[in-house]
């Protein structure tokens, strides 16, 4: 038994330098992925932030009143809690509250989604073309859009470059 242990020598210097470059070779690898890692974490958690954040204010309009009336505004009236935008770019605004915004820009989005900006338009259906070919006066095409600025695979993107998520969905008169 002595023998076959009395000659071993251990490693050789050429082996230790071989296998030295193979791990630095399988390390520097490793380090070039983990920055995309870090992006593709990054990108996800914040495309389902603002994914919430649409859905949780297209629920707040999908629940506010718009509904028939005998009168127009008042006691006994029609109720438009959902309110109309003028134009794309403007938020939507109620004919029944003397004109108020319904649901207002948040620029940003209060915390800790303050990295957040969200809009909400409320188009009416049963104005020109409609909504998508569908001409209904009892029927609004909703649509919230959140932006952010996105990550890159080399770090936080230059300012002033977006991301926007948008969802979109129609309401009908109650």
């Amino acid at each position: 038994m002595e023998e076959r242990f009395a000659n071993q020598r251990g490693m050789t210097l050429v082996e230790i330098m071989i296998a030295v470059a193979i791990i630095g070779v399988g390390l520097t690898a490793l380090a070039q992925v983990i920055p995309l890692a870090a992006y593709g974490i990054h990108e996800g958690s914040h495309l389902s932030t603002a994914t919430f954040l649409a859905n949780q204010r297209l629920e707040q309009m999908r629940n506010a009143r718009w509904e028939d009336g005998t009168l127009p505004c008042g006691a006994g009236a029609a109720m438009d809690q959902l309110g109309v935008s003028a134009t794309t770019t403007a938020a939507p605004i109620s004919s029944c509250a003397g004109g108020a915004v319904t649901f207002p820009d948040e620029n940003p989005v209060v915390a800790p989604y303050d990295g957040y900006s969200r809009t909400a338009r409320v188009i009416s259906c049963g104005v020109g073309a409609g909504c998508n070919g569908i001409v209904d006066d009892d029927l609004r095409q909703v649509t919230v859009t959140v932006t952010y600025r996105p990550m890159t695979g080399i770090g936080i993107s230059p300012a002033g470059t977006n991301k926007a998520t948008t969802v979109s969905m129609y309401v009908a008169k109650r």
